[in-house]
């Protein structure tokens, strides 16, 4: 029997530390081939700001075709300057109903307020994997996690 797995993907995060870190693109293809090899995906999300634009549009449609449910949220423009756009809620609560369903769950995240939730992911009995940028990943969330894979060269695009 194949090992059933879930796939949740925090896209600003992992676009901004990838950025700065690497000054390049995550690979998502990379990273969809790497974790799903012989094994059943039983749900794979993607997280993101809508912003409205071409070029994210076809980033969504990549994701897409790449076989991830692409959830978006409005970009929210504060009179302050400020922006909001943050998926933390809907994550976890699709972590948490993953759970019974997968063997392995992967966050794709370096925000250490998904600790709790990668807790207990694993009293639910499934395996609580973390991927991220290892200097920007919070320790909370790597200690939380059964396995911590650092992205690196194999998971860049570049170009």
């Amino acid at each position: 029997m194949k090992e059933r797995i879930a796939l949740f993907v925090d896209v600003q995060n992992i676009y901004y530390t990838t950025r700065q870190t690497f000054g390049c693109h995550f690979n998502y293809q990379a990273f969809w081939d790497q974790l799903t090899g012989g094994r059943e995906v039983v749900r794979a999300v993607a997280y993101a700001i809508d912003r409205g634009d071409a070029a994210q549009m076809n980033f969504q449609r990549i994701l897409h075709n790449i076989g991830f449910e692409v959830r978006l949220k409005p970009f929210i423009q504060r009179r302050d300057g400020s922006a909001k756009g943050d998926w933390d809620v809907g994550i976890t609560i699709d972590l948490l109903d993953a759970a019974p369903e997968a063997d392995i769950v992967v966050l794709a995240s370096g925000d250490g307020d998904f600790d709790l939730a990668l807790e207990r992911v694993k009293r639910s009995g499934a395996q609580a994997w973390a991927f991220g940028v290892e200097a920007l990943t919070a320790q909370a969330l790597i200690k939380a996690a059964d396995r911590f894979i650092a992205i690196d060269e194999s998971l860049l695009l570049r170009r």
